[in-house]
């Protein structure tokens, strides 16, 4: 019998939490769908591709665009993004491989 693959967590994650499954869970802490206390650890796909389709359905209300999103909005994007980018970077994650495109 197979046990499913879980989730380990956006604070397990590796680069600091620079992916795209923590890029989703950060997006709904913004849009509220979930809180921020929950790092969705333990969680099956199913249930982040059904976070990724609420996330992606709230995007969509602003044309995907930061610039789009209400005032209040846009400030808790930026607190939760500058505070993962922080800790990314105290973890060693700097960016450079998004850049190269490798």
């Amino acid at each position: 019998m197979n046990t499913p693959k879980r989730y380990v967590g956006i604070h397990n994650e590796i680069n600091g939490g620079m992916t795209d499954t923590a890029k989703i869970i950060r997006d709904a802490w913004v849009f509220g769908l979930i809180p921020e206390t929950e790092t969705c650890e333990g969680w099956l796909p199913a249930g982040i591709q059904s976070l990724w389709e609420k996330v992606d359905a709230e995007w969509e209300k602003y044309g995907f665009r930061v610039g789009a999103l209400p005032d209040d909005i846009r400030a808790n994007f930026m607190r939760i993004q500058n505070a993962a980018i922080a800790r990314a970077r105290e973890e060693g994650w700097d960016g450079e491989q998004e850049l190269a495109g490798d």
